[in-house]
């Protein structure tokens, strides 16, 4: 729609001004600069900043200049965060990984159930929309957007209980990856504890992986097996709401159960990287380094691009009660992972 008006015209000035900036910016966040320096302070310095840094720029340069890409942006962000991590994988042994991530198997089953049955309990209590509350439960106990896209399928959700449930996740993950580091030096957590609290508390696998990033190889390498682990849960998910929702009419498209298969690719990464014969060893190392190391530096590209889709409008669409309700929820989940971490040993 064409305009004459002074705001219009600004409006009109920034989207356009927006649309190549996009590019620059996206360009400069896939470039590894740590790979222009060999000082390791620097390089941990980078590695620390980078990912909460790409976020920020993210999310100013939505406020300021809008979505100028929104369908290419969100699809962009969902496949390379799920290229990064299966580049991760290559740097991760399967034996150490299995039995560090082991202890926290228990704790996780425990609290998918638990933040499932307390967010639908707390949206009846609160009297939000039952779909809506129930999509923002599965994005808390599981792994942010993937699931509530995954069950939003199944249980065929309109457009507008998708936007309200994802705005509201997207703003927690915004949040959260600001927040976690400086808390988990702040309770003077180790390297494992923090990433399976990060694994567990945080809803998104790109804010975990950012989050653990931030706070040191092994927190980061934790983190993403425990939440990977975590996401699996989306399939049962999927049919017990096939189950819960047998009997509604309501909604739009047809259901079908998202399978995350880039999980399986993450594993198989794993085993490539832990099994691989002596002989060539040598010669495949370098490589594996190679796809980690671009791994971590498309994650900063998946978090600016996160950023730049969380829009005022969006932040508007939400609404009160259903913010109420998630950050409820963060909150028990967060505190009570927090409390099981450094008092029972999880």
């Amino acid at each position: 729609m064409k305009t004459d008006s002074p705001k219009g015209e600004k409006q009109s000035a920034l989207l356009s001004a927006g649309k190549w900036l996009y590019w620059v910016l996206l360009v400069l966040m896939l470039i590894p600069f740590k790979l222009f320096t060999t000082n390791e302070d620097t390089i941990n310095a980078l590695e620390r900043f980078s990912a909460p840094v790409a976020l920020f720029i993210g999310l100013a340069f939505a406020f300021i200049f809008g979505i100028p890409h929104p369908k290419f942006n969100k699809k962009f962000s969902k496949l390379l965060l799920q290229a990064s991590v299966v580049g991760l994988g290559f740097g991760m042994n399967l034996q150490k990984s299995l039995q560090s991530g082991a202890d926290g198997m228990i704790f996780t089953i425990v609290s998918v159930i638990g933040v499932m049955i307390i967010g639908i309990l707390l949206g009846k209590y609160m009297k939000i929309d039952g779909r809506t509350s129930y999509l923002i439960s599965s994005g808390t106990a599981i792994c942010g957007g993937s699931a509530i896209a995954a069950v939003g399928g199944v249980m065929k959700a309109n457009e507008n209980e998708m936007a309200v449930s994802l705005g509201v996740i997207f703003i927690l993950n915004a949040i959260a990856l600001f927040i976690f580091p400086p808390l988990g030096h702040l309770f003077n957590l180790s390297q494992a504890e923090f990433g399976t609290w990060a694994a567990i508390a945080i809803h998104d696998t790109s804010s975990v992986v950012g989050a653990g990033a931030a706070y040191g190889t092994e927190a980061c390498e934790l983190a993403t097996l425990i939440k990977c682990t975590r996401a699996l849960w989306i399939i049962p998910l999927a049919f017990f709401t096939i189950w819960y929702y047998r009997n509604e009419k309501g909604g739009e498209g047809k259901a079908k159960i998202s399978i995350p298969w880039f999980i399986l690719l993450f594993v198989v990464a794993m085993i490539v990287n832990t099994y691989t014969p002596a002989s060539i060893e040598s010669f495949m190392r370098p490589i594996y380094s190679g796809l980690v190391v671009a791994a971590k530096q498309c994650l900063v590209a998946v978090l600016f691009a996160i950023g730049a889709s969380l829009s005022l409008k969006v932040i508007k669409q939400v609404g009160v009660r259903p913010l109420v309700q998630a950050i409820t929820l963060w909150v028990v989940i967060g505190v009570g992972s927090l409390l099981a971490i450094i008092y029972v040993g999880v």
